[in-house]
């Protein structure tokens, strides 16, 4: 089969859909992408890439066409939209010019929701069939960061969405929570199929080096944070519960990470008088996940009070299950449920900081086993649901359907 994946972010860029087009391809597929030049998240283009001129790449053997992108920058609403125009713009004029036909496309759908143009076109010109993987849901989520605040903008999106949906042939959903928010605009249900993401090999199997970064972890009970250090994840209530949890000495927060809030978070720090319970380390390479999340006792995900945010299932669940850790969790929704189902963890409403910081101390005192059970209670979940192998065979029947 020849698929192409429409994605405005792909390798080195570090999302999922560089794993799955590495399947697809060794499953046999004939697999190109679609993507613009590099510049997430820093907000300018990698060295090594330019913004002018269409570049072909390669990616452990899949082919990759690279279009023109004006970079994100700081990321304000106005350069967001703008770097989301640019790719909607450039890769359609790809497919003008360049008459390359596939069976397929499949269009990873996080912010933004947009990139799915490209493919839409495609689909009108050679008459491929449209695949929508929802990630985001639009505009709920961008609304909900607090990035676009206006109603005429919002209005305008909702449309473009709704149009979007409709000439899609499949809508995948990463969290069956999604499906009802998609149906209100209009959609068929029938079209909407379940396809939740999984974690990279290297969180399952993983090749460890415990001492590769024993200097940069302090000593004591350590609940680490992995990810964006952004809006959405509500670092106020995280620093409140660190707050309240200060007087243990042994509990360590520990970031990993970066993001537009860090230097916010770095000043209150300070200001509450953690510096020596709260720690930003800093970002690293997905490849050095394991050898952080090793010193792990805890991992912990938060998410805001908005409700788009509780129908997501955010993608550091399946990765902290699948490397067998246990979760301390302060969110709403399905992401603290499936916690909750796989007994993994421990669960709190989103924005109670009371409760996460009581729930970090009942961790701190949970005897070593029964942590230890939580961690594989989650890696047996793990396995039964977000097998890659399994998802990655429903993908390939769903585009056979």
């Amino acid at each position: 089969m020849k698929i192409l994946i429409v994605s405005q972010y792909f390798w080195p860029e570090n999302f999922k859909i560089n794993d799955l087009v590495v399947e697809l391809k060794n499953s046999g597929h004939n697999v190109t992408v679609l993507t613009g030049k590099p510049n997430y998240p820093e907000g300018k283009i990698y060295s090594g890439y330019s913004f002018w001129g269409y570049k072909k790449d390669k990616y452990k053997g899949v082919e990759i066409i690279r279009v023109p992108l004006i970079p994100r920058g700081n990321s304000a609403g106005y350069r967001l939209a703008i770097n989301y125009f640019s790719f909607i713009v450039f890769g359609s004029i790809y497919f003008l010019i360049n008459k390359k036909k596939f069976d397929v496309s499949l269009t990873y759908a996080v912010s933004p929701l947009t990139a799915a143009y490209p493919a839409l076109l495609h689909k009108k010109l050679y008459k491929s069939k449209v695949f929508l993987w929802v990630q985001d849901l639009w505009p709920e989520s961008i609304t909900a960061a607090g990035n676009i605040k206006s109603k005429i903008i919002i209005k305008c999106l909702d449309w473009m969405v709704k149009h979007i949906y409709s000439y899609s042939d499949k809508i995948l959903t990463q969290s069956e929570a999604f499906k009802e928010a998609i149906v209100s605009k209009g959609v068929d249900p029938n079209k909407l199929k379940y396809l939740p993401n999984w974690a990279e090999d290297l969180f399952i199997n993983p090749i460890i080096s415990k001492d590769r970064y024993k200097y940069l972890i302090p000593e004591g009970f350590i609940i680490m944070f992995a990810g964006n250090i952004g809006e959405a994840q509500d670092f106020n209530s995280l620093l409140k519960a660190a707050e309240l949890t200060k007087s243990q000495k042994r509990i360590k927060w520990v970031i990993i990470g970066d993001g537009r809030r860090r230097n916010f978070v770095n000043s209150e720090i300070k200001r509450l008088g953690i510096e020596d319970t709260f720690f930003t380390l800093g970002r690293f390479p997905i490849e050095e996940m394991p050898n952080l999340f090793v010193h792990a006792n805890v991992m912990l995900i938060s998410l805001k009070s908005e409700y788009i945010f509780s129908l997501t299932i955010p993608s550091k669940v399946q990765s902290y299950m699948a490397f067998g850790k246990p979760i301390l969790s302060m969110m709403n929704g399905i992401g603290s449920n499936i916690i909750d189902k796989a007994n993994c963890g421990y669960t709190g409403a989103a924005g109670n900081y009371a409760t996460l910081a009581k729930n970090a101390l009942i961790a701190f005192n949970e005897p070593y086993d029964s942590l230890e059970m939580k961690g594989r209670n989650g890696k047996e979940y793990y396995l039964k649901n977000f097998s890659k192998d399994k998802i990655i065979a429903s993908l390939v029947e769903i585009f056979n359907s």
